[in-house]
């Protein structure tokens, strides 16, 4: 490398690691500017469902690899299905790093959304709260290691909405506190199961901290916000859908569907939502939660 370029090294792969190709993409899109009113009123909501499907973009393909192999993956493959999944999942990972469709810290947040979901897999099939019921070779225990990648998709969807919406907060609690009650809540899944199960607990404390929170994001011109309780809860509704895709193809299942696939009650979500505040602060060391109000060297300098 000549001299002249070794300064430059670490600045591009600064760039590498933050800018993603889609940087460039946006930035075409919310530049352009239709008729003010009803146009104006539909570039926005487009843009709005575009942006949420490329944050998306793992987790959907993950979702089209069930429904896909459910359908068409030969019965008697020398590759298991669970196996071909893993390998899949693997590959999109490593190609979404090497076209630049997402940051090397977004990475790392995946691969510890994968540690910690694979634990509580472990815990949890040994439980018997639900079972992989297809042979593997690449598997810890009774869990297939494709498995990993299902938390993972929901770890990249929100590293990646974080950044391309651009979130702001105002009254988010300090910082201590989210870490204490995620860990309180990652432990009661595990010890619910032969101690006292918290849960009601634990709703009203993430109600109370998080109760005046407000997450403002930017899709196009101006900022929206909403309560961030209620962006959890959307979100955790999603995930409920994307879980019947996955019992419906039998990916995994709970002990009830064993005989016939029917709906995973709507209860469930209480799981999902207590889950998705653990998210939400694992993905937080990632981007530190920026006020709304901040200057742009105050925001750069929370960013991890």
């Amino acid at each position: 490398m000549p001299a002249s370029d070794e300064g430059k090294l670490p600045e591009v792969l600064e760039v590498w690691a933050v800018e993603t190709r889609f940087a460039g993409i946006r930035r075409r899109l919310e530049a352009f500017n239709p008729r003010p009113g009803p146009p104006s009123w539909l570039y926005e909501f487009v843009l709005f469902g575009f942006k949420q499907g490329w944050a998306c973009l793992f987790g959907g393909l993950m979702l089209a690899l069930l429904l896909g192999t459910h359908l068409f993956y030969p019965d008697h493959a020398a590759l298991a299905r669970y196996d071909f999944l893993t390998l899949a999942a693997l590959a999109i990972q490593l190609a979404m790093l090497v076209f630049r469709l997402e940051t090397l810290s977004e990475a790392k947040v995946i691969f510890a959304f994968h540690v910690v979901g694979t634990v509580m897999e472990l815990f949890k099939t040994a439980a018997g709260s639900w079972v992989y019921p297809e042979p593997s070779l690449l598997r810890v225990g009774d869990v297939p290691l494709f498995s990993g990648f299902m938390y993972a998709a929901v770890g990249s969807y929100l590293a990646r909405v974080w950044r391309i919406f651009d979130f702001r907060f105002t009254h988010y609690p300090t910082t201590w506190h989210t870490y204490v009650l995620a860990t309180a809540i990652y432990v009661n899944f595990f010890t619910h199961h032969f101690l006292v199960d918290f849960r009601m607990l634990l709703f009203a404390a993430i109600g109370l901290l998080f109760a005046r929170c407000r997450v403002h994001f930017r899709v196009w011109k101006h900022d929206r916000w909403m309560p961030l309780l209620l962006g959890w809860l959307l979100v955790s509704l999603f995930i409920w859908f994307a879980e019947n895709l996955g019992t419906f193809t039998r990916a995994w299942s709970y002990p009830s569907q064993d005989q016939s696939w029917h709906m995973v009650p709507l209860t469930k979500m209480g799981a999902w939502y207590l889950l998705m505040y653990i998210s939400f602060v694992l993905v937080s060391a990632l981007h530190r939660p920026v006020p709304q109000h901040a200057t742009g060297a105050e925001a750069q300098g929370t960013l991890r």
